[in-house]
């Protein structure tokens, strides 16, 4: 099965450009990416001044988390499907200035309903820049480069996942958390203007459509990636997202010490993914696996362990070297499940994932209201276990494995 259709278009811009020149356009689709996941998770770590700023509780201040992904998993096929036949570096462009607006928006908001317009603009730049760029490797690289060019662009999303939150976070502790949506801003502008400036004119030449990605899941094999990105990501970031407030109420940090105890946690992210990216594709079941034991370990520990600072601050990194190898072993399960299907599996992947990390948050935030931070971390461990055990059970040859799923 195919996810697209070749179509020639008149006026298609032939492979006739420098190398510099492609890997330009690569990494100014990659910091775009970049830009985009910084600005979605940005409010994590600025969770309870944003909150206490508008005078929210952190359950609700956490739909800032909530509105970006469910309105990027309704865009990401609807906005694909609807714009298939428009240049691709316009809607590039379209996308990355509707960030900006989004974060300046956000930075001069007087009331707390215009930050949550805000996330609208960036859940609808979510859904339709990643479903574009992802795919664009092959057509701003030679052949033989194409595989590396994809690896980078998509390494921008645990990079912004992991380092995002802490940078967010150093800039919100010493000029206010306005100013660290205005930098967001002031990135995006930048990121626009180079796309402009180095990437070709994309004309479209592929067109996908929804009986496609419709098809793709009646698929036993990607119905099995659907669930094990649904378990890992509603672990993690029904959790993560309240971070902050675990931190500042059971080991009683400040807010400097906070920060740096994202930015520990960011570093060990960074060091997840590259090693991550290393094994995946030789043993994704064991990566996959291996990242669920390593957050589940994490959450379940911290609301004991965690009280100390030295207990939080290793917990943190082993949850960072664990979700750090989840959005590449996840994307590796998309693309093994739909071989033939690269970008509807990207359609797919994106708004499972945007999905999943919407109801995390909300649901993270129910709980913490309900109870406390403890709680939430206790809720978000038994979920990773149960991904654990969803893995393994593809190892010992369970009716996962004899339902056709494969070895994924």
């Amino acid at each position: 099965m195919s996810s697209t259709i070749d179509r020639p278009v008149d006026g298609e811009v032939p492979g006739t450009r420098s190398a510099m020149v492609g890997w330009l356009a690569v990494l100014s689709v990659t910091l775009g990416v970049f830009a985009i996941v910084t600005t979605e998770i940005l409010p994590i770590g600025l969770l309870t001044s944003i909150g206490s700023g508008f005078a929210v509780s952190d359950g609700r201040a956490g739909l800032m988390m909530t509105m970006p992904g469910f309105l990027a998993a309704v865009s990401a096929p609807l906005l694909t499907v609807a714009t298939a036949r428009v240049d691709r570096r316009l809607m590039l462009g379209v996308f990355m200035g509707l960030l900006a607006v989004a974060n300046f928006l956000a930075a001069a908001a007087p009331d707390y309903w215009l930050v949550l317009v805000s996330r609208v603009l960036v859940g609808i730049t979510i859904g339709g820049f990643w479903s574009i760029g992802a795919g664009l490797a092959e057509r701003l690289v030679p052949p033989e480069s194409v595989g590396r060019a994809t690896a980078v662009i998509f390494s921008a999303v645990p990079l912004g996942s992991v380092l995002g939150v802490p940078a967010g976070t150093l800039v919100g502790d010493h000029m206010g958390w306005r100013t660290a949506f205005a930098t967001m801003g002031a990135l995006a502008v930048g990121v626009l203007v180079m796309l402009m400036v180095v990437v070709p004119a994309l004309p479209p030449v592929r067109v996908t459509r929804l009986g496609v990605l419709m098809g793709l899941l009646r698929s036993v094999r990607t119905r099995f990636a659907l669930l094990l990105t649904f378990l890992i990501v509603l672990a993690h970031f029904g959790t993560y997202t309240y971070v902050t407030p675990f931190l500042e109420q059971v080991p009683g940090l400040g807010d400097g010490m906070i920060t740096t105890f994202l930015l520990i946690y960011g570093a060990a992210g960074v060091v997840g993914n590259f090693l991550g990216g290393a094994w995946v594709a030789r043993c994704p079941r064991a990566v996959f696996g291996l990242a669920a034991g390593l957050v589940a370990v994490a959450t379940l520990l911290l609301p004991v362990l965690g009280r100390w600072e030295g207990g939080a601050a290793l917990l943190l990194v082993v949850w960072g070297v664990g979700y750090g190898a989840v959005p590449v072993a996840s994307q590796t399960w998309f693309a093994k499940a739909a071989p033939s299907a690269p970008e509807a599996a990207s359609v797919l992947f994106t708004a499972s994932f945007q999905a999943t990390l919407s109801a995390a948050a909300l649901l993270g935030g129910v709980v913490l209201d309900r109870t406390s931070p403890s709680v939430v971390m206790v809720c978000g461990g038994c979920v990773a276990v149960a991904m654990l055990v969803t893995v393994g059970a593809r190892f010992a040859g369970l009716p996962t494995r004899r339902s056709g799923t494969g070895d994924g």
